[in-house]
């Protein structure tokens, strides 16, 4: 557990689910991206804690009350032949910001990284969010503009699926 301040991260515990998966809608909201909001809170809390979680996630907690949260996973570099860690999502409700929470979350799954023998730790950033960018270059990280995110889903999944040749 990591204190600084007047918060402390924690591993996400079950019950804060329902706190997660509300800030999850209030990024989509900043986002423009709600309509694309399908996961239920049982969803969710069926992936970090059900039988077979395939997710992690840590809370910034004030009071005991969540304020903002990171939800993270792994992945594999072939290049690298490591895993590495993939955060999928990191949001600090409006309220609580310039804080050092979401600085504080970077380092703590900077520090899981490395413990788990990550390596690398990696994120995307909308292109239009130049505060976001400017902070995760302030901390180091690298913003690949030679990259882009490659997405199949929906109707364009199932009709991929059902193609022949595989």
């Amino acid at each position: 557990m990591n204190t600084q301040a007047s918060f402390i991260i924690t591993p996400a515990q079950r019950h804060h689910t329902p706190a997660i998966h509300a800030m999850i809608r209030e990024l989509a909201q900043f986002e423009k991206l709600e309509h694309l909001v399908k996961g239920t809170i049982a969803d969710l809390e069926k992936e970090l804690f059900g039988e077979r979680p395939i997710t992690e996630a840590i809370t910034a907690l004030m009071d005991d009350t969540p304020v903002a949260f990171a939800l993270y996973f792994h992945n594999y570099s072939t290049f690298l032949g490591r895993k590495g860690l993939y955060l999928e999502d990191v949001y600090v409700k409006p309220a609580f910001r310039r804080r050092g929470i979401g600085r504080a979350l970077l380092i703590h799954l900077a520090r899981i990284a490395v413990e788990r023998g990550c390596g690398r730790f990696e994120w995307s950033v909308l292109d239009w969010n130049a505060p976001a960018i400017a902070f995760y270059e302030g901390l180091g990280a690298t913003v690949m503009p030679e990259w882009r995110i490659v997405r199949v889903t929906g109707e364009a999944l199932t009709a991929l699926a059902d193609k022949k040749g595989g």
